[in-house]
């Protein structure tokens, strides 16, 4: 597999960048660290080891809005993997209407197929700029038919067509119209009448099929140099790309490196003293669950995927249940267990102003964009922090998610009238926080 530079990265690299925009919560940056790093290690094993080291999939425990996702979504893009989120509650068990638990593998391989067809779309495009100038030119001197088996050396030593070569590299012929035949995907308006399966991912193969038989449609369109020179990029880049390759690289990344968020976990575990009803069937979703968590292997359209290796990163809030709840086999299959702890008046204050994506640094560029300038006293940053854990404490605790709604209201003049504002400068007080958020600590 051709492993991302960034995935030979020591625990404390991946802590340290976790932490550019993630606040706290050091245990479970400790402990993904460390499921990354294994698998690091277990690439430089020989391949008859190798095979036997399976990865230690993770629980993270916590309430809502203190950085589960955020975790589990950095660090795939950190080692540049296949990643997928899903909520676990939305699944149903076998035989019955809804989304299986297998469709979370087919939506990771569909990711990673997307991911590297784009990786290979960026490294082609230098090779097909040369192919699209000579298709422009093409456009502006059709040649004549008796030039058309003209080889083409003969072609690029035409002086007339190097004139034209020279005004295109230069820009002058960007506005010039050119008429050219692009492809269009076949209408959609036959599949409306496919039934819907009980099986989504029959559904899906079946669309493809049917989708790959319809002739494809082309239509003649007027655009200018510019905007040709873009769709005709577009047509010689996915000529270059071998899609089987893509494929072979996708399923490898899924296998070796793929990981699965699976949210809202304490909503398929139910307590042992109920064994009816809605319990009945969350117990079967997990046992749905087991066998992929264990390793197996899942049919995709793109071809086979087992999934023995890749990394399942679970979590929940369990305020009902407790990760005991859940079926003993499938706890096994999650031996480590992190509680993440709830975020406190400091806390947020630091996610306002410390990461690199902080909320102060949001909405000062986006009031920028307007030719606006927002200041914020430390006073104020204080102010906001204490009343974000204020309605936290006297309504449901969302974390650090109550800071967007406390943004939001705060700045919801300002961002209606900053076209307006142009050139003026704003002074976030607490004076002027008092003013903006009386009715919202009114409501709560």
């Amino acid at each position: 597999m051709d492993s991302a530079p960034e995935l030979n990265m020591t625990p404390q690299e991946t802590v340290d960048a976790l932490d550019r925009y993630i606040i706290g919560q050091t245990d479970a940056k400790k402990a993904v660290a460390v499921a990354l790093r294994n698998r690091w290690r277990r690439l430089q094993l020989d391949e008859d080891l190798k095979d036997e080291i399976l990865p230690k999939n993770i629980i993270m425990i916590g309430a809502t809005g203190i950085g589960k996702t955020e975790i589990a979504r950095r660090i795939s893009r950190l080692v540049n993997a296949p990643f997928v989120k899903v909520e676990a509650s939305k699944f149903t068990e076998v035989g019955y209407v809804g989304r299986d638990v297998e469709s979370m593998i087919r939506d990771l391989t569909d990711y990673s197929v997307n991911m590297v067809r784009q990786e290979q779309m960026e490294r082609k495009q230098e090779a097909a700029k040369e192919m699209v100038e000579e298709r422009l030119l093409d456009l502006l001197l059709p040649p004549l038919e008796s030039e058309k088996d003209a080889s083409e050396e003969k072609a690029s030593t035409n002086p007339t067509r190097e004139k034209f070569r020279k005004k295109l590299h230069s820009g002058v012929l960007d506005e010039r119209m050119v008429e050219l035949d692009v492809s269009e995907r076949p209408s959609g308006a036959v599949m409306e009448f496919m039934p819907v399966s009980m099986n989504d991912n029959m559904d899906m193969n079946i669309r493809d099929m049917l989708s790959n038989m319809m002739p494809k449609q082309s239509k003649r369109r007027r655009v200018n140099i510019e905007d040709a020179r873009k769709i005709l990029q577009q047509e010689e880049v996915s000529k270059l790309i071998d899609m089987d390759e893509v494929i072979r690289e996708a399923l490898t990344r899924v296998e070796q490196s793929g990981i699965v968020f699976l949210d809202e976990i304490d909503k398929v575990a139910s307590r042992r003293s109920h064994s009816h009803g809605p319990d009945v069937s969350r117990e079967g979703v997990q046992r749905d669950l087991l066998p992929i968590v264990e390793g197996s292997t899942v049919n995709t359209k793109h071809g086979p995927v087992q999934t023995d290796h890749i990394l399942f990163i679970a979590a929940g809030a369990f305020h009902l249940t407790k990760p005991s709840d859940m079926i003993p086999e499938l706890q096994g299959r999650f031996p480590i267990r992190v509680e993440l702890q709830s975020l406190s008046k400091d806390d947020f204050v630091k996610i306002l102003t410390e990461p690199k994506n902080a909320l102060i640094v949001q909405y000062t560029a986006l009031m920028k964009t307007e030719g606006v300038e927002l200041e914020f006293t430390k006073k104020a940053i204080d102010t906001i922090a204490e009343i974000a854990c204020q309605i936290n404490e006297d309504s449901e605790n969302i974390g650090a998610r109550r800071l967007h709604t406390v943004m939001e209201q705060l700045l919801e003049e300002v961002s209606f009238t900053a076209p307006d504002l142009n050139g003026q400068k704003i002074s976030v007080t607490p004076e002027y926080i008092q003013s903006r958020l009386s009715n919202l600590l009114k409501n709560q």
